[in-house]
């Protein structure tokens, strides 16, 4: 069976965002899938390990309308181990998830950087592929995408809350869900490439 390997980056202050990390990485967890959770500060980063995926998932809480410092240090080494390194990570799948305590929260703004991120890297960029829920009369809380974004996976934290309580169960079933889809896409690009190394030139 054709295999792919899946690794979930992410930093986390309070725990909410490790909740979400965890979400993703149990969506992404299908037959033929090799999934790695990376805790920014935890430990050295594997950058070896790194080269070897097909697929990145980013994840940071939004601090102040962007990215946690320890993510943009993370972010920043890149440009030395990484980028110009000869940009080891070109072509590889990415995507992104964010949490806030606000509803918005400017989870947007971490969002983008973390798609600018990937493009600087060369990276292919898989967004949520889900619609907004919760926009109607008929809506809820429940819903997945309930915080309505496109680019990535949102999760919304009472700020008095800890990570047994939050984020919702929706948002970390929208966590899981894009963890399945980067996982569904790694697959098909993989079995792509092999297909593609068979065809003569």
């Amino acid at each position: 069976m054709t295999k792919a390997k899946l690794a979930v980056i992410y930093h986390s202050g309070y725990g909410h965002t490790a909740a979400q990390a965890a979400a993703v990485r149990r969506g992404a967890s299908l037959p033929g899938m090799e999934t790695h959770l990376i805790a920014i500060g935890d430990k050295a980063m594997p950058w070896d390990l790194l080269e070897t995926m097909d697929a990145i998932v980013f994840g940071s809480p939004t601090y102040m309308g962007g990215q946690s410092a320890q993510f943009k240090a993370f972010q920043e080494a890149t440009s030395r181990t990484v980028f110009a390194a000869g940009g080891r990570w070109k072509d590889k799948l990415a995507a992104g998830f964010t949490n806030s305590a606000a509803r918005s929260g400017d989870k947007l703004a971490t969002l983008q950087q973390l798609a600018i991120f990937a493009a600087q890297h060369g990276m292919h960029w898989v967004a949520l592929g889900l619609p907004p829920g919760n926009n109607s009369s008929t809506g809820s809380e429940n819903d997945l995408n309930r915080l309505g974004f496109f680019l990535g996976a949102a999760a919304q934290s009472d700020a008095d809350q800890g990570p047994d309580v939050v984020p919702p169960t929706a948002d970390l079933l929208t966590a899981e869900h894009l963890g399945r889809r980067v996982a569904e896409v790694a697959l098909q690009f993989v079995r792509g490439r092999q297909v593609d190394a068979l065809v003569p030139a």
